[in-house]
């Protein structure tokens, strides 16, 4: 079996702890406008590696993985290649190698990784799946129940919050936002996130010929940011930058 990868290098501390490596894994499966990665998205592209040398070339990067680093799965979307994901890990975790995810969360077979999976880091872009199915092109719903599963499972989750100006970025969002994690009851094992919306892809839309859509609008003030972090803290969720 082979993982198909469109990118692969080292990054510490933000795709999981430590010095990590990460894989970019081709195949997504929602279109969301502000995608840094957007060479991820069609399920064809990227190169296929057999399992084996994967877990070889991180057997290799051992000594790299200090500060409690290793290999961390990103994408596109990495529930795309999930049987490839699940003996990779496999064969990761014989070696003892820690292992991450970044997700969507979308998968109903998300939960299939949670026996191998040191670091779970998910996407919670929206509090309402039909905003979020008009936005990216899919209900998150599925999203809601991973994060459920992780939470009773109690494996070690963050949760990310893509801020974008006009889909999530008010006071009335936050509130939203906290309404959701109050119910999923996630304060005591998941840390939250909130990540400025940025052009990182801007560039890369047009070098593939495609129409970056994303206007002035998305962007999001410090100011913002720091009065909806505010907001999450006084209900007591464990806001952290990476």
């Amino acid at each position: 079996m082979e993982l198909c990868i469109f990118q692969k290098g080292f990054n510490f501390s933000q795709d999981g702890p430590g010095n990590r490596l990460v894989y970019h894994l081709q195949g997504c499966n929602l279109r969301c406008p502000w995608c840094s990665n957007p060479e991820g998205i069609p399920l064809a592209g990227g190169k296929g590696y057999p399992i084996k040398v994967l877990v070889e070339e991180a057997v290799r990067s051992r000594s790299m993985f200090f500060e409690g680093g290793g290999v961390t799965l990103t994408g596109g979307e990495v529930t795309v290649q999930i049987d490839a994901v699940k003996e990779f890990f496999a064969g990761l975790k014989s070696e003892n190698i820690n292992t991450a995810i970044e997700t969507n969360g979308l998968s109903p077979r998300l939960s299939e990784l949670f026996g191998d999976l040191d670091y779970l880091i998910m996407d919670c872009k929206h509090y309402d799946p039909d905003v979020h199915r008009e936005v990216t092109g899919a209900p998150n719903v599925q999203t809601f129940r991973n994060i459920q599963k992780a939470v009773e499972n109690g494996v070690r989750l963050a949760l990310r919050i893509p801020v974008i100006g006009g889909f999530n970025a008010s006071l009335r969002d936050a509130k939203g936002f906290v309404e959701l994690f109050e119910k999923l009851d996630i304060k005591k094992v998941a840390t939250i996130e909130l990540l400025p919306y940025h052009e990182y892809g801007k560039d890369k839309y047009k070098k593939l010929g495609l129409e970056y859509s994303m206007t002035q609008q998305a962007k999001v003030s410090p100011e913002m940011i720091e009065k909806m972090t505010a907001y999450l803290r006084k209900y007591g969720f464990k806001i952290i930058n990476t």
